[in-house]
């Protein structure tokens, strides 16, 4: 799946690598946004192709296809919410592993201007990606803390990724509140829409967007997707050096067709030393804690009793490529 605002950059020779040598293909997918500044980063500056890989980016339009993809091998490597990795493996009987974890979600509450508290959406609609993973529970859950019920109290419905929903927002008055990423969220509020803060404010630490694959390839291409990591590390450590905030700026302008001023709010966010990108891209375990929780509240699993991340998140996939260890 080839991005087709892919910008050069990824082409160079790897370092240490043979001229004659073919660079590794791998096919990621994720959600366009500026969480994805480490993963642009490792392409455009050349890291992965310093790995030996030649990285193909696509965006999805929401988290079932991205699942679906994943789940019939047309990619890789996954970065979404890690809830979609448990729903994979609860739900659809797929078996994918987490390798790392890249933010909390960085979601704030937007809503129409006419809500000023949760209480306000009673009866109306709520829009969100999917309405049964992640930052839909997360959704559900703080309108739950002011005794409201999806299907009871207001109607939840599915819209798909972010660009849509703030679009959505924006174009329909009856759409009255979801979640968006801080660059979406500045969108909106330049549209006339509400931030009500973030999502944080209601239910804690949270682990938000990760990498995963399919377990099966991540243990028969596991030299592939160690490389894979040390080149988004280096792309994170790239995304944080304040010497590159211009240049990070207008990749988001060029591959995610960003405007300039959302695109600027994304990165300040993105590089937030506190609510911004895990500089190190380990898994939260406190914020996973969070994610089985809401599954097992608000979709039933596990008769209540979530069970131990270790089921889901493999970290020595991040040790090795933080070790720079060459398998």
């Amino acid at each position: 799946m080839n991005d087709s605002t892919k910008t050069g950059g990824s082409q160079a020779t790897p370092a240490g690598q043979g001229a004659g040598r073919t660079p590794a293909r791998l096919r990621v997918m994720s959600f366009a946004g500026a969480g994805n500044l480490p993963l642009l980063a490792a392409e455009t500056q050349g890291f992965f192709a310093a790995e030996g890989l030649a990285v193909e980016i696509a965006w999805t339009p929401d988290s079932p296809g991205l699942r679906r993809a994943l789940a019939a091998g047309e990619i890789d490597v996954a970065h979404a919410a890690v809830d979609n990795a448990i729903a994979m493996v609860e739900t659809d009987g797929v078996d994918v592993v987490v390798v790392a974890g890249l933010d909390d979600g960085m979601n704030e509450l937007v809503v129409q201007p006419d809500v000023s508290d949760i209480a306000d959406l009673m009866g109306r609609t709520v829009i969100v990606d999917a309405p049964n993973t992640a930052f839909a529970l997360q959704l559900r859950k703080i309108l739950a803390l002011t005794g409201l019920t999806a299907g009871v109290h207001y109607h939840l419905r599915s819209v798909g990724a972010t660009d849509r929903r703030v679009a959505a927002m924006i174009e329909d008055k009856s759409f009255a509140a979801t979640l968006l990423s801080p660059s979406y969220a500045d969108i909106a509020a330049r549209g006339g829409l509400k931030r009500l803060g973030p999502v944080s404010r209601w239910i804690g630490p949270y682990q938000g967007i990760g990498v995963f694959a399919l377990r099966r390839f991540a243990a028969a291409e596991r030299p592939k997707l160690v490389a894979y990591l040390r080149g988004l590390l280096a792309g994170l450590a790239w995304t944080f050096d304040p010497a590159n905030r211009d240049t990070a700026i207008a990749l988001l302008v060029a591959r995610v067709k960003m405007d300039p001023a959302a695109a600027a709010a994304g990165y300040d966010q993105a590089v937030h030393p506190v609510t911004g990108l895990f500089r190190d891209a380990r898994v939260n375990a406190e914020g996973m804690a969070t994610v089985l929780a809401l599954r097992a509240e608000l979709e039933g699993g596990w008769n209540g009793v979530p069970p131990p991340a270790s089921r889901y998140v493999d970290d020595s996939f991040l040790v090795a490529a933080r070790a720079g260890l060459r398998l």
